[in-house]
């Protein structure tokens, strides 16, 4: 799917068809759920240890209190509603694709698979968009309203040019201020811009889980040979005419985006920030759920 200024964002009946194979492809591919660390009143059983005064007898373990000639009481996993935060990116930028989708396309994909993960089993989503013409918060809703109101984000059409770069760490600092139980903040975005976010997502990792879902283009890598031909940046508006025919100059092109993209990643390293990189092109449902497929097991 090449880049296209004229197309609209998916309309609802497109997104709602869109969530249910999602949905189905996600259920498939992911195994496993984020679990609470805490003990406490639940069903999926933590450890047996021996009773002491004061334990419900309700929760004895007969089985272990006959094999060990004393009594013993179950302790389970605390159930609790796990509250995630979407921080989506829909700034002018994410409207750029020259492979089979637009960047936006994926998020927008990313978004759903995301959303269905976090809303089941009583679980709360909230949605924090970045980057358009209104930057919207949504509370944190469970089940089908969750989604709902997701799919009303996703609906946002932004502006094709901006006043100016997309501040990943204003949209951060939002979502700190706003986010005070524990929970779990996905961003999703192209990374682009500058780098204030760092001291914000400082801020956010005492108290949340974060996972960081970077959209890549091929061709924001690379130039290809095609004479002569303006570049412009959507959110700043500003224009440079560059001659691809050189290749001097697609050599440093590519070395500077590599560096950036480089950077990206080692500082979302240095802060044990969980990353992975998604493309317009390929299986990007696949990548994302091994990702958080990982990401679960390690909890």
């Amino acid at each position: 799917m090449t880049a296209d200024a004229e197309r609209r964002d998916l309309p609802a009946a497109l997104l709602r068809a869109l969530q249910l194979d999602v949905g189905r492809r996600i259920e498939g591919l992911l195994a496993g759920e984020f679990r609470s660390s805490r003990h406490g009143e639940g069903t999926e059983l933590a450890q047996v240890r021996p009773y002491v005064p004061g334990d419900d007898v309700r929760l004895i373990e007969w089985n272990v209190t006959a094999r060990m000639g004393t009594p013993h009481v179950r302790v389970n996993l605390a159930e609790r509603v796990l509250v995630t935060w979407l921080v989506l990116d829909v700034s002018p930028s994410m409207r750029f694709g020259t492979a089979e989708r637009r960047k936006c396309d994926v998020a927008a994909g990313v978004a759903l698979a995301i959303g269905h993960v976090a809303t089941r089993r009583g679980n709360r989503l909230g949605v924090l968009t970045f980057g358009g013409r209104e930057e919207k918060t949504l509370p944190p809703a469970q089940g089908r309203q969750g989604l709902l109101g997701l799919l009303t984000a996703l609906q946002e059409e932004p502006e094709l040019e901006g006043d100016g770069a997309t501040s990943i760490g204003s949209a951060l600092a939002r979502t700190g201020a706003i986010a005070r139980q524990r929970g779990l903040v996905v961003v999703v975005s192209d990374f682009r811009g500058p780098f204030d976010w760092r001291p914000p997502l400082l801020q956010l990792l005492p108290r949340h889980d974060v996972l960081a879902v970077e959209i890549r283009d091929r061709r924001e890598q690379e130039l290809p040979d095609v004479g002569e031909v303006w570049l412009v940046d959507p959110e700043t508006s500003r224009q440079v005419r560059v001659d691809t025919r050189s290749p001097v100059l697609r050599q440093r092109f590519a070395a500077a985006a590599a560096e950036e993209r480089s950077g990206v990643a080692r500082v979302l390293s240095a802060l044990g920030v969980p990353h992975t990189v998604l493309t317009t092109e390929g299986d990007w449902l696949r990548e994302l759920a091994l990702f958080l497929r990982g990401r679960s097991r390690a909890r």
